[in-house]
């Protein structure tokens, strides 16, 4: 008979201030022992928005590879909530050899090697910083009919002045700009109307934003959804707010180097606060967690 592993997990609430905001995270460190198929399996049962796997990494000089999972068993490649959540986790597990200040370390996502600093502040980590891939725009969708059935909307709701445009800063979301927050509340996607717009545009998500924000701090309000991997509707989403960042500054709405933060998950009563900088190219995610339970799978 084959002996029971006993692997932990860890429950983070990412781009999150207080427990219970933000957008979940389960993140799972010492998964090098997991076989393929047990990944998928476990984020299933979990079921949070996205599950991560630690794993000692290929190519130094990462310090960790990652690896993500959605909670229908899709893996996702991009540095956002799953890779913000498992580096406030290292940080506060003690994994880390931490100084006051800026530490910075390097994470292996997919094939790729992207920088992260942590803020440290007596000891505890005050932000985690992600560098995401340099900015592609992709394909334009023009047919502003069809894409609003597929988002349950009128025409009038999408707003003209900017594109519905595939940008990626890793992963290559649909960003739709609409006229006001109340259109985007107003929302009520056709899955799989929406699923093909999605494929025949290149995009895997679709990030939904209006530039009339509920907090002052914010640029923009947005929600997300990725019906091609299972999400519903995603309370943080920051490989969707790199992208936004990376448009808003092309288009002349946003300046490079300013700190521009997103509001999301206001519609899910999990609101969360997610901070761009783009400098050089350059694009940088900020955010703050919090773990908020511990647990171990017996498998």
């Amino acid at each position: 008979a084959r002996s029971a592993m006993q692997i932990s997990f860890h429950l983070v609430d990412v781009f999150a201030e207080q427990p219970l905001t933000g957008n979940p995270l389960a993140v799972v460190p010492g998964a090098d022992p997991l076989d393929e198929p047990a990944m998928p399996e476990i984020a299933r049962e979990l079921r949070q928005a996205e599950t991560t796997f630690l794993f000692a990494p290929r190519q130094p000089p990462a310090a960790w590879l990652l690896r993500s999972f959605t909670a229908g068993g899709v893996e996702v490649f991009g540095a956002g909530h799953n890779s913000m959540g498992a580096w406030w986790w290292l940080a506060e597990s003690g994994l880390l050899k931490l100084t006051d200040g800026r530490n910075e370390f390097t994470q292996e996502i997919g094939d790729r090697s992207l920088p992260v600093e942590i803020d440290v502040v007596g000891q505890r980590p005050r932000s985690v910083t992600l560098t995401q891939a340099a900015p592609a725009f992709g394909r334009t969708h023009s047919d502003l009919d069809s894409l609003a059935a597929a988002l349950g909307l009128n025409p009038a709701d999408l707003a003209t002045k900017l594109p519905a445009q595939v940008v990626s800063t890793g992963a290559s979301h649909l960003l739709v700009p609409l006229r006001s927050r109340e259109a985007i509340q107003r929302a009520r996607p056709d899955a799989d109307r929406l699923t093909s717009i999605l494929h025949a545009a290149g995009g895997q998500g679709c990030y939904l934003f209006s530039l009339d924000p509920v907090s002052p701090a914010a640029v923009a309000h947005a929600r997300f959804f990725n019906p091609g991997v299972g999400l519903v509707e995603d309370s943080a989403t920051g490989s969707a707010a790199g992208p936004l960042a990376c448009q808003l500054i092309a288009c002349g709405i946003c300046k490079e180097g300013e700190a521009l933060a997103v509001e999301q998950g206001h519609e899910m009563g999990r609101p969360s606060l997610l901070t761009v900088c783009v400098s050089d190219g350059v694009v940088k995610l900020s955010g703050r967690c919090v773990i908020v339970a511990s647990g171990v799978l017996r498998l």
